[in-house]
């Protein structure tokens, strides 16, 4: 089946307004093409000075994000959601679609992914890419299909920064909205004994599953397809929940019956104009005591009082 590709057209100095609308137009298979500080990052990234003819002639003063569309869902109205919030943001734009096969949108979206560090201690490799090094990190072996995490977006990177810093050996891990699996997996590379990934799409939690035996830990992974948390049972050490602010505010209401005295509460996926909605619907028992921010996107982590 086909899918519709949507191509967004800004300029570059709302790039990142742009992205973060994309973002929630469709939390998945997006890449962007932001040449504005090209050979700055060259450099940055690869310490060299060479770089491609075609992309030193490329346009600098405008940038492109790609969205794809899957079968079972209106392009028309992800258009619509684009177009709306990107006339709120004062942002000229031109939108574009088509479509295209899976495979084809796969082999694009593929270029830009490339072996990632994170944190401290995790490595995200695309499976299609042997060119890296692990240099002592532990290497998290990904297949996301087009539709899930890959660990390069903010919301996302800050969750495995910050679950970095709390797993621990033996922990229990409940990941909700648990996409391609990549907190799941994370954790347990990083030494916990258990995770169970939760995600209302089917195609989700297939993929985590995949991705769990891809790492060789799917004896220590569940995944479950259901809506947040209503079929996870027990308490957990950890909990991650790296989705918008208005699924974090529906989980917190009752996220303490699977917390115990000493569980870490994980949220990301929150836009800073929605810190204080966010905040504001954590039960009276619950205490941050970690806040991080990029780019405009919060990671919090709160704790039983």
């Amino acid at each position: 089946m086909d899918w519709t590709e949507i191509i967004v057209r800004i300029p570059s100095k709302d790039i990142e307004t742009a992205e973060n609308i994309a973002i929630m137009t469709v939390p998945y298979g997006i890449y962007t093409e932001d040449y504005s500080h090209l050979e700055q990052e060259v450099l940055e990234i690869a310490n060299i000075d060479l770089i491609d003819e075609d992309l030193l002639h490329s346009d600098r003063t405008t940038g492109k994000i790609h969205l794809y569309i899957s079968p079972d869902d209106n392009p028309a109205e992800a258009i619509s959601f684009l177009t709306e919030r990107l006339c709120t943001e004062k942002i000229e734009y031109t939108i574009d679609s088509d479509s295209c096969d899976v495979d084809g949108c796969l082999e694009n979206w593929k270029k830009y992914f490339s072996p990632t560090n994170i944190g401290e201690k995790l490595l995200i490799r695309p499976i299609w890419r042997d060119d890296y090094q692990a240099n002592g990190r532990a290497v998290l072996h990904l297949e996301p299909g087009l539709a899930f995490g890959t660990g390069t977006h903010e919301t996302t990177r800050l969750c495995l920064e910050t679950l970095e810093k709390h797993v621990f050996k033996g922990a229990s891990i409940l990941d909700v909205g648990c996409g391609s699996g990549i907190l799941s997996v994370a954790g347990l590379l990083l030494g916990a004994e258990s995770a169970t990934g939760i995600d209302i799409d089917a195609l989700a939690v297939k993929s985590s599953i995949q991705n769990a035996e891809l790492n060789h830990v799917s004896d220590k992974y569940t995944g479950i397809t259901g809506n947040l948390t209503d079929k996870a049972e027990g308490t957990y050490d950890i909990i991650t929940a790296n989705i918008v602010a208005d699924a974090i505010i529906m989980l917190s209401s009752d996220i303490e019956k699977y917390m115990h005295k000493d569980t870490v509460y994980i949220m990301s996926g929150i836009i800073d104009s929605r810190l204080d909605d966010v905040i504001s619907a954590l039960p009276k028992s619950l205490k941050i005591t970690e806040q991080y921010e990029d780019k405009g996107w919060i990671c919090l982590v709160a704790q039983l009082a």
